[in-house]
């Protein structure tokens, strides 16, 4: 690959990411996601859809097809086409696309076994569909199914190509259909293609089933391949496929490649395909995961203090992130530092001990301590009166019986004043929050915080003294925010939380 090479990108969220098992998009998801994979992060094409799936699956594709013709983007819309005597194609037309993506099988195998034809009858199938998709206004790009099975004898795949490289076909598109190639196999395969038919486009797609489909994509892209397939956040059949974060990461810093995605949209496409698809992304996960921009060490925030020691090229601020410090057991004064400037609090050396200390008492104990608590661990560390939460729940009483709805009873304390309140919910902490609400709304007359995610962990071991954390997440007068509680027990953790965004909310 010659340094600078422009690799085009092609995301197949809206078709190979919606085989991952449980996920379907809604059509309105599907627009959105695909107004913001072309305008906001500017990827070159996207794959929407296989042809003749469903009723449902056509409407979303005319819709998208009729907003990309107003935008001038429909020659970046593709759509999964098959060898089917012009059913896919007529689908296509039908539906307003303008790019079929066909698919053609790229080993002998699949070819004899699955097809029952000998290579010369797919060969002429496929002719016959790339003309009737030419007469009907159609561009094609052709998939070659198992072609990296496909290489292990590549007499069937050089026959295939040599054959349809005088087709009207713009480009032959390298599938790991089963994610069985390694770094090493991926080079010399695409090695082979590109040099043995140096005038034709190629493009790979990479699958995850044994972890490499990253690094495959790099082999790829080093072998000179001119496109590259992924999906958001890695969605996809069994294990997935490439997520494009992580190619995106590899090619601009690993490559040197040129892309046209504008990386700093990448967390926000993240984040509403993960709403959409309802699949988590693991803190882990590189580039878009909550904890790889996260420092945990102490030594290492120490680091980033004296010239940036523990700086490597992905900078967060590139990908929409901020690069944040953790609290628990491991963290030195250097971490709750970057913490209170954060917060733009200063603190003298004995008060900073004092707080270490309470925040590795409470890392041994499994808390997980947030930027928001720190004001809280400093007032309780340093002896303040307790008078300066605002809020305080004075009582609170929950029943649970059989056939009835769970009760909540609560007498809380706002500014020196006593409220009390009683509601009924779904589960035991609904109505303790209707409860609350109730206060809020109609005794107060304020608004009160809408709640956006709420999340259980339960630390591994299954000891009975096991703390569960609560994370709730909150939107309020336009701002989104966390706030955590511990406990034994979910609802008490739950709770805990509540109150600390009330007292947050009211600081």
């Amino acid at each position: 690959m010659a340094a600078g090479m422009q690799i085009e990108i092609m995301d197949t969220t809206l078709r190979d990411g919606e085989q991952t098992s449980g996920v379907s998009f809604a059509v309105q998801e599907k627009l959105s996601i695909a107004r913001l994979l072309l305008d906001e992060l500017k990827v070159d094409r996207i794959e929407v859809a296989s042809a003749r799936v469903s009723d449902g699956e056509f409407h979303a594709v005319q819709r998208i097809c009729d907003w990309a013709r107003r935008r001038d983007l429909l020659s970046r819309i593709e759509v999964l086409g098959f060898i089917d005597g012009g059913v896919s194609i007529s689908w296509i037309v039908k539906a307003g696309a303008s790019v079929v993506n066909l698919l053609a099988k790229g080993s002998l195998r699949h070819c004899r076994e699955q097809l029952h034809k000998t290579p010369q009858e797919h060969i002429d199938d496929i002719r016959r569909e790339i003309e009737r998709a030419t007469r009907a206004g159609i561009e094609v790009n052709l998939y070659l199914e198992d072609w990296s099975n496909g290489m292990a004898d590549a007499g069937y795949v050089f026959q295939m190509v040599d054959t349809l490289q005088h087709e009207p076909v713009k480009r032959f598109m390298l599938p790991d259909t089963l994610g069985v190639l390694n770094p090493y196999n991926t080079y010399d395969y695409c090695r082979t293609m590109v040099t043995r038919y140096p005038q034709l486009h190629f493009d790979f797609h990479a699958h995850n089933d044994y972890d490499l489909s990253v690094a495959n994509v790099y082999s790829a892209a080093k072998a000179g391949v001119q496109g590259i397939h992924c999906t958001v956040n890695g969605l996809g059949e069994r294990a997935g496929n490439a997520p494009l974060s992580s190619v995106l990461a590899v090619l601009h810093d690993q490559l040197k490649a040129r892309t046209s995605v504008v990386e700093s949209k990448v967390n926000r496409v993240s984040r509403l395909v993960e709403s959409y698809s309802g699949v988590r992304i693991p803190a882990n996960k590189p580039v878009i995961g909550d904890n790889v921009f996260t420092q945990c060490a102490g030594v290492h925030a120490d680091g980033d203090s004296k010239n940036n020691l523990y700086y490597n090229d992905l900078l967060p601020e590139r990908f929409g992130r901020t690069r944040q410090y953790a609290l628990g057991k491991t963290s030195g004064k250097a971490n709750i530092r970057k913490n209170l400037e954060a917060l733009g609090i200063d603190l003298d050396e004995a008060s900073m001990r004092k707080v270490t200390e309470r925040i590795i008492e409470l890392g041994d104990k499994k808390e997980l301590v947030t930027q928001d608590d720190l004001p809280y661990i400093i007032s309780d560390v340093l002896k303040h009166d307790e008078q300066e939460h605002k809020i305080h729940l004075l009582n609170y009483s929950l029943s649970l019986a059989q056939g009835l709805h769970p009760v909540a009873i609560l007498k809380i304390e706002i500014n020196g004043e006593q409220y009390e309140s009683t509601s009924f919910g779904d589960g035991q902490y609904d109505a303790f929050v209707k409860a609350l609400r109730k206060v809020y709304k109609e005794q107060l007359q304020r608004p009160f915080p809408m709640l956006v995610d709420y999340t259980v962990d339960i630390p591994p071991g299954g000891r009975t003294d096991a703390f569960v954390q609560t994370v709730i997440t909150w939107e309020h007068q336009g701002q989104t925010f966390k706030t955590r509680g511990l406990d034994a027990d979910q609802t008490e953790a739950a709770i805990k939380a509540t109150m600390k965004m009330l007292n947050k909310i009211e600081n």
